[in-house]
Formats: structure tokens, C-alpha cells, sequence
């Protein structure tokens, strides 16, 4: 989601003063003064009744999963993007366990209870205990979190290698400035509960999480907004590490962005709101793409 373009707009100091080529989204610039303004987003479908609301968002649910195996997020059985069920919101539907992302449709998500126990779903009932040790521990601490989504995704995973926190260095990674955590603990697979508690408590109320040695997570208040601060992060990942090369190898550094600047465009692209319209050309292209058979 691309802020506005800069525009130039005549300073009132005095009447030598030059045209400011300052964007209207940049700390100093006042509303008066900005010839365009970012719109207000739209929003999301709301719903009153929470069994239409559930189908609507296991079809959203099985449409990331789709764009998930588009991008090749998908690595073996590994990966899971949960949605906290509207009607009971103790559960959560996830995806079985070895069923590939871009083949899940609506009708093959599984429902799992604070027990771990599978209580509907499709013909595959196999859960991935490491999807339910983070996603249940996850969904607990936040209660304002719909959908969290974790995947061994190349970048991110070759990232967390680094045991570092994402810099500051382009526009698109102001959306994850003080809103992302690094969890430095890694025990193998996520099969102790404790674990997946430790990474709930250092996510804390940040929307995303460098795993050391494993890969993202990125929660959201919609699962548009899940899905698209995981592919954002992810090519953040990407263009950190070609940006870190190409400095390294030119003997410098790469040039971060400043924290007043970084915090004024987080205002802009890094809510939740931004987030959800952001993901909304991915889940275009992909009902488009798909048509209707995911949502069998």
C-alpha cells in the first residue's frame, strides 16, 4: 500500500522562501498544507449473525492458505495459519496437518478446542501439535487477535538465522517499527507448552515475531491483516539481507531510517486497518484466480 506521492506545496515563512517537495505523510508537514490526503480505508464485513460470520472467515482462512502456497510459504507439512472461531471463541480452526496450503478448501479446516482435542473439521483430523502449542498460546494472551500465522519462509527463516531485529531501511518496514519482537530461544520443534507460552510472552502486544533459527509469526485483528504483515515481513527480510550484502561489500552500512520519521509513516501503513486493506488485491487475485473452489 503505497503512501500518497510527494507533492510540492509553498511554504508561508516569506515570499522568497522555495517549494517544499515533502510528502504529506512526512513529520513537520501540516494538513493545510498537504495537497492530498491518504482516504479512509474501508473495513471489513461485519456480521451479526456468528454462524454466517464463521463461514465467511473459513472461507477468508482457506483463501490464505492459497496465497500462502502461491508465494511458496509451504515447506513439507510445515506451517500453520489459525482463526479464532467466532460462534466459540475458546476454539480455533486451523489447517490439517499434511494437507498442502494451496489444495486447502473451506471444508477440510479443522477445529481445535484449549485442549488440543479436534472437535470438527473436515475428513483430515491430523493436528500439528507445534501449531497448537504456539497458535493456543497465542490466541489465549491476546484476546484481540483473530489470526496468527507462522511458515518456514525463506527469507524470514534465513533472517532469524541472524538472531538480529528487523532495521529500519525502507518505507514498507516503518509498518513493523516497535511493533515486532525477537524471540532468541530455539529447543527444536514446539512440542512443550512452556514454549509456546515463552513465545506468546515475548510477542507481548507486538503484531510480529522473529523465531531465532525457525521463522515468522504475525498475528492480526483480521486475517487479511495476519496474512499481509507476514508477506511484508517476509520481503522485509528479503531486501534487508540484499541491502546488508550489497553495503557490506561496498565496505559501509545501510542507511535507517530515523525513529520520528519511522513513527509518523507507521501511523499511515502499520495499523490493522492498513494491514486488512493492503491484503485486500491478494484475496482479489486469488478468488479470482481460484474461483470458487477453495470455499467448497
Amino acid at each position: 500500500m503505497a503512501p500518497p506521492s510527494a507533492t510540492t506545496t509553498e511554504t508561508h515563512t516569506n515570499g522568497n522562501a522555495k517549494p517544499s517537495a515533502m510528502a504529506p505523510h512526512e513529520p513537520g508537514l501540516s494538513e493545510t498544507q498537504a495537497k492530498v490526503q491518504m482516504p479512509r480505508f474501508p473495513g471489513p464485513p461485519k456480521f451479526e449473525d456468528k454462524y454466517e460470520e464463521r463461514d465467511y472467515l473459513k472461507g477468508r482462512l482457506a483463501a490464505a492458505f492459497r496465497i500462502f502456497g502461491k508465494y511458496g510459504f509451504d515447506e513439507g507439512v510445515a506451517g500453520h495459519i489459525t482463526m479464532r472461531d467466532p460462534v466459540d471463541p475458546t476454539t480455533f480452526w486451523v489447517n490439517p496437518f499434511g494437507v498442502a496450503f494451496s489444495l486447502i478448501r473451506k471444508s477440510d479446516l479443522i477445529q481445535v478446542d484449549h485442549s488440543g482435542k479436534v472437535i470438527d473439521g473436515g475428513d483430515v483430523r491430523l493436528l500439528n501439535a507445534a501449531a497448537y502449542m504456539i497458535h493456543a498460546a497465542v490466541h489465549s494472551a491476546r484476546p484481540d487477535v483473530l489470526c496468527a500465522a507462522h511458515s518456514h519462509s525463506i527469507y524470514g527463516r534465513s533472517f532469524c538465522a541472524l538472531g538480529r531485529p528487523l532495521d529500519i531501511i525502507t518505507q514498507d518496514s516503518c509498518a513493523f517499527h516497535n511493533d515486532h519482537v525477537l524471540y532468541t530461544a530455539f529447543n527444536g520443534i514446539v512440542l512443550a507448552e512452556k514454549e509456546g507460552h515463552d513465545i506468546a510472552a515475548c510477542l507481548g502486544s507486538k503484531k510480529a515475531a522473529l523465531l531465532q533459527n525457525h521463522g515468522l509469526l504475525t498475528v492480526g485483528k483480521t486475517i487479511e491483516e495476519a496474512v499481509f504483515w507476514f508477506i511484508s515481513l517476509e520481503k522485509c527480510c528479503h531486501a534487508q539481507l540484499m541491502a546488508d550484502a550489497a553495503a557490506a561489500g561496498r565496505g559501509g552500512e545501510t542507511k535507517k531510517i530515523g525513529d520520528e520519521e519511522a513513527a509518523y509513516t507507521y501511523k499511515t501503513i502499520g495499523t490493522p486497518i492498513a494491514g486488512w486493506f493492503s491484503a485486500k488485491p491478494e484475496f482479489d487475485k486469488m478468488y479470482k484466480a481460484e474461483g470458487e473452489e477453495f470455499l467448497q
